[in-house]
C-alpha cells in the first residue's frame, strides 16, 4: 500500500529567497515561510502562534520564486515533507524538516509585477515535479474557509 506525504501551507515569506545550483546544473531556491495560528486559552486569553518552515523549490519553479518572491508576500505552497540529519563539528546530531515544494502560488501580487508565464511541468528522477506559479484565482479553495 502507497502512503501519502503531502503538505499544504499558506503564510507570508519571512527571508529573500535564495537560489544555488548544483553540480550538474539544476536550480535550487529555498526560502522560509511563516504561518500564524489564533486561539483561545483556557483562560480566556486571545493567543497567536507563529510557525516557521523551510521551503526547498527545484529547476523551473525554483526560478520563478527566486525571481518573484520576496519576504513579506503571501503565498500558498503545496509539497512533501523531507527531513535531513548531520552530524556537526562537536559531535552534535542535528535535524531539519523542509518542504520540498511542487506548487507555489503568489496570493498577492507585487507592484508593477507581472506573473509568471505558464509552463508544462518537468519530471526528474531526483527532484520533484514542478508546476509552474499561478494566479491567485486559480487557488484550489475558497476564501473565507
Amino acid at each position: 500500500m502507497a502512503g501519502l506525504n503531502k503538505v499544504m501551507i499558506i503564510g507570508n515569506v519571512g527571508t529573500e529567497p535564495e537560489m544555488r545550483y548544483t553540480a550538474d546544473g539544476n536550480a535550487m531556491t529555498s526560502f522560509r515561510v511563516a504561518t500564524n495560528f489564533t486561539f483561545t486559552s483556557p483562560d480566556g486569553e486571545r493567543r497567536e502562534e507563529t510557525e516557521w518552515f523551510s521551503i526547498i523549490t527545484w529547476r523551473k519553479l525554483a526560478e520563478q520564486c527566486s525571481q518573484f518572491l520576496q519576504k513579506g508576500r503571501r503565498v500558498y505552497v503545496e509539497g512533501r515533507l523531507r527531513t535531513r540529519s548531520w552530524d556537526t563539528p562537536d559531535g552534535q546530531r542535528r535535524f531539519r524538516t523542509e518542504v520540498i515544494a511542487n506548487r507555489v502560488l503568489f496570493l498577492d501580487r507585487a507592484p508593477g509585477a507581472p506573473l509568471p508565464e505558464e509552463h508544462e511541468p518537468e519530471t526528474h528522477a531526483e527532484a520533484p515535479a514542478e508546476t509552474p506559479v499561478e494566479a491567485p484565482e486559480e487557488i484550489p479553495f475558497e476564501e473565507g474557509n
